[in-house]
């Protein structure tokens, strides 16, 4: 099941985000049209968004149409995860999420001296950062990535947090932003061949540069306050990385925009790829679907 994910038609600004935190509002639709009464309906999504030191969701409702009875638990990643079941026929299904967000500013200075590759060999840190190095579902570590990274930073990186950015920045640089160009499920590989793409693929091809030279990278999915949008515009999810830099922690970078997320981001999940964080996946019996519709909304909270 698809989540569309693109750009809205005005960028916020770098100094969009603001220093002292934020209150905002998002509501998450996605809706199914089936060709013909469905049954046995079963479906998990990820849209409660996270905790963590930059954000605290202080709200959160699931409305299912019809109704059905929730059930929850936490992944491997520890993102919150809704599950139920629909047994009856029925022609529609409404999935829709409203959350409250709070987010804060990132407190962590990043230290002067540069974080090098070798502080990733401590064995303690090995298990954390294992799943964040190798291959991936949408990911895979092929050959075009390596020698694209090989182009870039010769056969060496020095210091984990800054080829990361380079790599994120040369991500934003070759690819041209096209809704059209790819689908949900386009690998990496050729993503790097087009060099077209939206946010997830953005996300992938960073994902898969980082990871080919050696630097631990995550998923991130999300949403963002966009001050620019029209008051009624519908929006999209969106994707962003995060670097793990030994001793520090994860830090994010968001190659689409080529900045760093700041409070008027909101992270949903997080996960190897796309694959980990679907906001809505299931199963049915049936004669397939005929429409989906996925409605955005990201609101500053009065």
């Amino acid at each position: 099941m698809p989540d569309p994910t693109s750009l809205p038609a005005a960028e916020p600004s770098a100094d969009s985000a603001s220093p002292s935190g934020q209150r905002i509002c998002v509501r998450h639709l996605t809706r199914f049209l089936y060709h013909g009464p469905v049954t046995d309906s079963f479906n998990e999504v990820r849209l409660r968004p996270l905790s963590d030191a930059t954000q605290t969701c202080t709200r959160f409702e699931l409305r299912l149409t019809p109704e059905a009875t929730v059930r929850e638990y936490e992944d491997f990643h520890k993102n919150r995860v809704h599950y139920f079941d629909l047994p009856a026929p029925h022609t529609q299904l409404d999935i829709e999420a409203i959350s409250l967000v709070e987010t804060q500013p990132e407190r962590r200075p990043l230290p002067l001296t540069p974080f090098a590759p070798s502080l990733l060999d401590d064995p303690a840190f090995g298990f954390e950062h294992f799943d964040f190095l190798a291959d991936s579902s949408f990911v895979p570590l092929a050959v075009p990535l390596r020698h694209e990274v090989k182009q870039l930073l010769g056969d060496t990186i020095h210091d984990l947090w800054a080829d990361a950015v380079r790599l994120g920045e040369h991500v934003h640089d070759i690819l041209t932003y096209s809704p059209n160009a790819t689908k949900v499920n386009t690998r990496v590989v050729d993503v790097l061949e087009s060099r077209r793409g939206v946010c997830q693929d953005y996300a992938h091809l960073m994902l898969g540069l980082c990871r080919g030279a050696g630097i631990p990278a995550r998923y991130v999915s999300g949403y963002f306050l966009n001050p620019q949008r029209a008051p009624d515009a519908i929006e999209a999810s969106h994707a962003w990385v995060e670097i793990l830099l030994p001793g520090y922690g994860w830090r994010g970078y968001d190659p689409t925009h080529r900045r760093l997320p700041g409070t008027n981001y909101v992270k949903l999940a997080i996960g190897r790829d796309y694959g980990d964080i679907r906001p809505v996946s299931g199963t049915f019996r049936g004669l397939g679907t005929r429409e989906m519709i996925v409605e955005v909304q990201v609101r500053g909270a009065e």
